[in-house]
């Protein structure tokens, strides 16, 4: 079963280059202006977006995205205010992808959340804390409402289970290639292209790389090898760095995905 990620990939694979994935999180700064911000870099060249969904114990995230991600709570971001962001973000065509800790869809309840996910143009769920051993009912929901769903492989994935968890992804799998939580860094993970080859041999579904990519250069050193380039904490530190000027967010926000997505063209 193949879906508009998937497709995004093929579309990428086609032009001879990476798909470039952006991510941020709903509700910041402010809903609608999550909502400016992803069309920006729609705008500028994502090929695919990762939406966010704020969490109260984000154990896997670094401290930028952290800090984004409280800004939202503290804003009163409700699940409702996600599907929102989702829906108007999808309206653009580009496919769009929830990013969430499992307990938030649990509470809303998973075939609720999959039916409303659906509903707004959602293209399916990234769950970095939910192995497929443990997925049952979301593997149901997401059959039933024709969702992709993106599970993470490491470093320290054994080749049963890179085998195992690849053969529940569709869209693409998300290889984590630095050990720890997420973040920008200065220099790309020595451990990215290996682990991409250990998942290529085992599964045809496409793999991208999220390892704190934060310029164009640095995407083109990973789309040498990967066929999705993941970049999440250099956009939402775009604008945390801008604070309530919005233009200058805006401004930033192009001219980043505009650079990331000129790299993701040079791999």
């Amino acid at each position: 079963m193949t879906g508009r990620v998937a497709d995004a990939f093929a579309r990428a694979r086609e032009e001879g280059r990476a798909a470039l994935v952006g991510y941020l999180p709903a509700g910041f700064p402010t809903v609608e202006g999550s909502v400016e911000a992803l069309r920006t870099m729609v705008a500028g060249g994502c090929d695919v977006i990762e939406i966010g969904l704020p969490y109260s114990d984000p154990v896997m995230d670094g401290p930028t995205i952290q800090a984004a991600a409280q800004q939202a709570l503290d804003r009163g971001m409700r699940t409702s205010d996600v599907l929102h962001v989702v829906e108007e973000t999808a309206a653009t065509g580009v496919p769009t992808l929830v990013m969430t800790y499992w307990n938030p869809v649990e509470r809303y309840g998973v075939e609720r959340f999959a039916a409303d996910l659906a509903s707004a143009g959602g293209a399916g769920l990234i769950t970095p804390d939910l192995i497929p051993d443990e997925a049952g009912a979301w593997l149901d929901a997401s059959d039933a409402h024709d969702l992709e769903r993106v599970f993470l492989v490491a470093p320290s994935s054994t080749e049963e289970r890179l085998r195992f968890t690849t053969e529940h992804c569709r869209g693409f799998v998300y290889a984590t290639a630095v050990m720890g939580v997420t973040g920008a860094r200065e220099s790309t993970s020595a451990l990215a292209e290996p682990l991409v080859a250990r998942t290529r041999a085992v599964t045809g579904v496409p793999i991208g790389v999220g390892l704190g990519v934060s310029n164009g250069a640095q995407a083109a050193e990973v789309a040498r090898y990967a066929d999705g380039v993941i970049v999440g904490s250099a956009f939402v530190r775009r604008v945390l760095d801008a604070g309530d000027d919005r233009e200058r967010a805006t401004k930033e926000l192009r001219a980043l995905t505009e650079d990331l997505a000129a790299g993701v063209r040079r791999g």
